[in-house]
């Protein structure tokens, strides 16, 4: 019994610091929005520039996703995740100190280096950590990215009307290094197998779980072209709807609310509904909601969107807390790594495929392709639902 007590303690901590590394790396990234207009105006960069910059440090982030847990392969993923943590810190302490667009770029490239262990190790470290009932809370880690993302951003905004934006910058870098020590010192060690040639944890041949594994990244590429395309047109939208330009930042604010309680709520809800369940009522609502905005006049089309913000969001909790179902717990850090890396890749791709889209088309038929994409994750999980272990309800 009290092992029993030990081990769901040690789960609770372990999910707990996951959440944190989560919410402060989430909220890393997003940060940039906030500082880019004065990095404009300090170093009289240009457009382009401005979009090197984010690039380096998103490109950095998602190139070493799988190359961080081979690392973790020789380190305890708790350690490579609390140093990855201090080269995010460093990075953007270095920031501060840059004098140049080189040495900017450079540090975002760091901060993107250690940014990278996050996503495949936390999420490994949760899945370990709880095993078959991980679904739900690798649905809580994923929202507390979404928290990160709503709160830092912020925080720092505010920082900047009170001091220097270096001094901003060294105020980010602390809470970096404050949550590297707290990842090391007080998150359990990461449990790993006993052998790799511990059995797939669904009883499934080899090949068929790679298919499986395959069809799911492409859910998730498909799932997150979805939401960028579409939070790409939604100001553009709001615009067609002579919608104000307060009325565009609440809609915005109203799409990320309802997708923060989505990936809350489904990551749960696909535990006890089951995967294909969960996901088909996710993307299918998403298309629905998305093609009524369309049509819809402007304020029936803002009520909508904190459900489409549920819709467009809560599948990827449920895709997450999947992956461990598909691979060898040996391979759980290296699955992650390479499903993250689709995500991320799609994140960056899709806003240009479809903005190239709606050049030629039109605003309209980009928006009705994004429900399009939607509607073609159905086929694939119906073909992948088959694969998985039999706990669909």
């Amino acid at each position: 019994m009290a092992d029993g007590r030990s081990g769901i303690v040690d789960a609770r901590h372990t999910l707990a610091l996951a959440c944190v590394a989560h919410a402060l790396h989430d909220g890393y990234v997003d940060t940039i929005y906030v500082l880019l207009p004065i990095w404009q105006t300090e170093f009289s960069l240009d457009y382009a520039a401005l979009a090197v910059v984010r690039a380096v440090y998103v490109g950095t982030l998602a190139a070493f996703q799988v190359p961080s847990t081979q690392l973790a392969k020789h380190l305890n993923p708790r350690t490579v995740l609390a140093l990855g943590t201090l080269f995010s810190a460093t990075g953007y302490a270095v920031a501060g100190l840059s004098g140049g667009l080189i040495g900017l770029v450079g540090a975002l490239a760091l901060a993107g280096f250690g940014g990278s262990t996050q996503h495949p190790l936390a999420s490994g470290a949760v899945s370990r950590a709880y095993g078959e009932k991980s679904r739900g809370p690798l649905g809580t880690y994923n929202f507390a990215g979404d928290l990160g993302k709503a709160s830092l951003p912020p925080v720092v905004s505010f920082l900047l009307t009170l001091m220097h934006w270096r001094s901003t910058l060294w105020f980010a870098a602390g809470l970096g290094l404050l949550v590297a020590v707290s990842i090391r010192l007080f998150m359990p060690p990461v449990p790993t197998p006993a052998s790799d040639m511990e059995v797939v944890v669904v009883p499934i041949g080899q090949t068929k779980g790679k298919v499986g594994f395959a069809l799911l990244f492409v859910i998730g590429i498909l799932d997150t072209a979805t939401r960028m395309g579409f939070l790409l047109f939604l100001p553009f939208l709001m615009k067609t709807k002579s919608a104000s330009q307060t009325s565009v930042g609440i809609a915005l604010s109203l799409v990320f609310i309802g997708g923060a309680f989505g990936k809350a709520a489904c990551g749960w809800l696909g535990a006890r509904l089951g995967l294909l369940a969960t996901v088909l009522t996710t993307e299918i609502g998403t298309a629905v909601a998305i093609l009524s905005f369309l049509v819809l006049p402007l304020i029936p089309g803002i009520i909508i969107l904190p459900f489409l913000g549920v819709m467009l969001n809560g599948t990827s909790s449920v895709l997450y807390g999947t992956v461990p179902e598909l691979v060898a717990p040996h391979r759980i850090e290296r699955a992650f790594g390479i499903f993250y890396t689709g995500i991320l890749g799609a994140s960056a791709l899709a806003p240009v495929i479809y903005g190239r889209l709606g050049d030629k088309t039109g605003i309209v038929w980009a928006v009705v392709a994004t429900a399009i994409t939607a509607l073609a994750v159905v086929p694939l999980m119906l073909s992948l639902s088959p694969r998985l272990h039999a706990e669909e309800r």
